[in-house]
């Protein structure tokens, strides 16, 4: 009898964060995984572990080389499309590569999904909401941008194509591809290079530094463990009925900024103390931001179950330890 065939998938933005963590989770469900990374933000530390398993192929490229993408797409069964600038501080800091890479990166893989027949997940983002006020955020809500002028919205209408462009390879051309809007991913292994807000207050705290707050701390977000994002997202790309669909992917319940911090520094037992900096101080002249962000997340649990599981403060004490190494 012939062995069965294992499942491939390609991970772009393998070296991430995300993408490391998803790299595990598909290695442990017995998928072959090839990662590709330019390591912009992604790091070969977050993937050491993997490089041994003979089922593991990472490559250092470019998804804008679609050469190297076209022999990726080629040998795999799926795509999970994870490469994208991210970050608010990036985003203000490199718009032109923030555009580029989160647009034509994804109209390449969308071509090459497309010219191959393969399935293919584009992680897409809460932004895409924007300034709108109606909590908590369903998939069929508004996007609300501020203009064009703030550099703060370019990422969100990026992605916001990204989406656009992905419905349309659906329609058109019958692309199987399913959409994730994710929602503040934490756990190990996240920098908070880019101004990510949980890994760079675990630092602060650690290191005695003041912990920076930006405007007065009482705009609420949502943290999502990564270990239930990676989950989902394999269970959505191999769910046919989640083609052609967008999901949000996110923890339902919400913290204030300030009350986080309080919490990450009374784990830490740091002796830091809480200051408050403007926005204007922190990004650029007029930045504007969001009060609040929650996803209503009913969708994607009556589809495949998706119910976060694993609580912050669980989180926060794998982050704090992580740093502490």
């Amino acid at each position: 009898m012939m062995a069965k065939k294992k499942k491939s998938a390609l991970i772009t933005g393998g070296a991430g964060f995300i993408g490391s963590f998803l790299a595990e989770d598909l290695l442990e469900r017995g998928y072959k995984v090839y990662a590709v990374d330019n390591l912009s933000t992604g790091s070969l530390d977050n993937i050491e572990h993997l490089q041994a398993n003979p089922n593991f192929t990472f490559e250092v490229g470019s998804i804008i080389d679609e050469e190297l993408m076209e022999e990726m797409v080629i040998a795999s069964d799926m795509i999970f499309h994870l490469a994208a600038a991210v970050g608010v501080k990036l985003i203000i800091e490199k718009p032109v590569d923030t555009i580029e890479t989160n647009v034509l990166g994804t109209e390449i893989m969308l071509h090459l999904a497309n010219k191959h027949d393969k399935s293919i997940l584009i992680t897409s983002t809460s932004e895409v909401y924007g300034k709108n006020e109606k909590v908590p955020f369903k998939e069929n809500d508004d996007s609300v941008y501020g203009p064009t002028s703030k550099s703060r919205w370019s990422y969100a209408c990026s992605k916001a194509v990204d989406e656009f462009l992905a419905l349309a390879y659906y329609h058109e051309k019958k692309l199987p591809v399913v959409i994730v809007r994710l929602f503040n991913t934490i756990g190990p292994r996240q920098t908070g290079q880019y101004g990510m807000v949980v890994p760079t207050f675990v630092k602060q705290a650690l290191l005695g530094h003041d912990i920076t707050v930006y405007s007065d701390g009482k705009q609420t977000r949502c943290f999502t463990d990564v270990r239930d994002v990676t989950g989902s997202l394999i269970d959505l790309i191999n769910n046919r009925k989640a083609y052609g669909e967008v999901f949000n992917i996110g923890n339902n319940i919400d913290i204030s900024i300030v009350k986080l911090a309080e919490t990450i520094r009374k784990m830490t037992g740091s002796g830091s103390k809480i200051i408050y900096v403007p926005y204007d101080k922190a990004y650029e002249k007029g930045f504007e931001d969001m009060r609040k962000r929650l996803p209503d997340i009913s969708k994607a649990k009556s589809l495949i179950g998706f119910q976060p599981r694993i609580k912050l403060e669980e989180t926060l004490v794998d982050i704090i330890e992580y740093y502490k190494k």
